[in-house]
């Protein structure tokens, strides 16, 4: 019996130190599969941080307009593009492409690159101007403060009107996976757009359009005495030209400007009236004309930059070839911020036309800023 009781003993310890070694090895097993699990984690975070070989969620965003839509006029690819609107009125382009034609609008119009431009989220935009300051007086150190003149406000609703663009492609282009649609598209955008601004900013009507600098109304009395709104222009002394003493008119018009905004004013005038302009000289023979020295510095009159602006008339009787002012101060540019596309394959096969809108709307904002020449006796 003590043999037999001494079997069943060792073999019971045989059987703990079995589970034991048993319960180690599921231990280490366990341990193992969370060390790979937390590897594993590790790894997908990582990759989870770093940008994918396609570039970010922007780039798959444009991607995806541009080879979604604009090629293949796929409405589902759009369930990641932002603002948007009814299909009837086309769809918000991404951010990347509409700021692709905004910075060549500012590279290709000459006033907008000078104008003071806002972004508003509704098509009417209105801003109170202020014409004369405060009054103010001096007294003592106990004598009362009577009350002071307050300012007048002025308000402004500059004119505004759809812009629009209506490029084509045939469908064999846009199935070409070599043709940049994207770049393509931008830049005949930018292109009619700025053609069409520049025109409007220059003289247009205010009726659905921009209302230009040279349609606003105009005065020769100066900035004590003019209606606010009405800027004030000086005759050139010629019947049809700039004369008899050209440098004295063009003095005249650069001190017709207040000190104040001359700084940062410049010339406005289309590439005829600039030709005639750089032959002037002074009584002593130099020329007026001052070429920029440096590469990428702007060639000056009387010190001061000289833009071209085609959309300015040409010098002939009754006309305003010449402009100068501050522009950022004396002209106001109001857009839309999203440019809207309509893709249409109908009504030209087998070409593909997009219809591209912005909303664009333009007013001088301070008359006393800008200044016009007007060739009169």
């Amino acid at each position: 019996m003590d043999m037999e009781h001494g079997t069943e003993a060792l073999k019971a310890s045989f059987d703990l130190v079995s589970r034991q070694d048993a319960a180690e090895t599921a231990i280490q097993v366990l341990r193992s599969d969370v060390d790979e699990v937390k590897a594993r984690l590790d790894r997908v975070s990582r990759a989870a941080a770093r940008p994918a070989l396609g570039g970010t969620s922007s780039d798959t965003e444009v991607k995806s307009f541009v080879d979604g839509f604009l090629r293949r006029g796929s409405e589902t690819e759009l369930k990641s593009i932002t603002g948007a609107v009814a299909q009837d009125g086309g769809y918000a382009v991404p951010q990347e492409i509409d700021a692709m034609i905004s910075r060549q609008l500012k590279e290709i119009s000459p006033i907008r690159q000078l104008a003071h431009v806002v972004q508003v989220g509704s098509g009417g935009y209105r801003k109170l101007v202020t014409s004369g300051g405060t009054a103010s007086g001096w007294v003592s150190e106990t004598a009362g403060r009577p009350e002071t003149t307050a300012p007048k406000f002025n308000e402004i609703a500059p004119p505004s009107g759809e812009l629009y663009a209506n490029p084509a492609a045939s469908q064999a282009m846009l199935d070409d996976a070599a043709f940049d649609l994207e770049g393509w598209l931008a830049n005949e955008i930018a292109v009619e757009f700025a053609r069409a601004e520049g025109a409007a900013f220059v003289a247009g009507n205010g009726v659905n359009q921009p209302l230009g600098l040279l349609s606003s109304p105009l005065s020769l009395a100066g900035d004590a005495v003019r209606p606010f709104g009405t800027m004030q222009y000086i005759g050139s002394g010629a019947a049809d030209q700039i004369g008899p003493s050209p440098e004295e008119r063009l003095i005249d018009l650069v001190h017709s400007v207040k000190a104040s905004y001359r700084q940062g004013a410049c010339w406005v005038m289309n590439s005829s009236t600039l030709a005639k302009v750089r032959k002037f000289k002074t009584a002593d023979g130099a020329f007026l004309w001052q070429p920029g020295l440096v590469d990428g510095q702007p060639n000056r009159l009387l010190g001061y930059p000289v833009i071209e602006a085609e959309d300015m008339p040409d010098i002939a009787a009754g006309t305003f070839p010449i402009a100068f002012g501050n522009f950022k101060a004396g002209y106001l540019v109001t857009e839309r911020s999203a440019t809207t596309i309509l893709r249409d394959p109908f009504t030209n096969k087998p070409f593909v036309h997009f219809y591209a809108t912005k909303r664009v709307g333009g007013q001088v904002l301070d008359s006393a800023a800008i200044k016009l020449l007007k060739i009169e006796a």
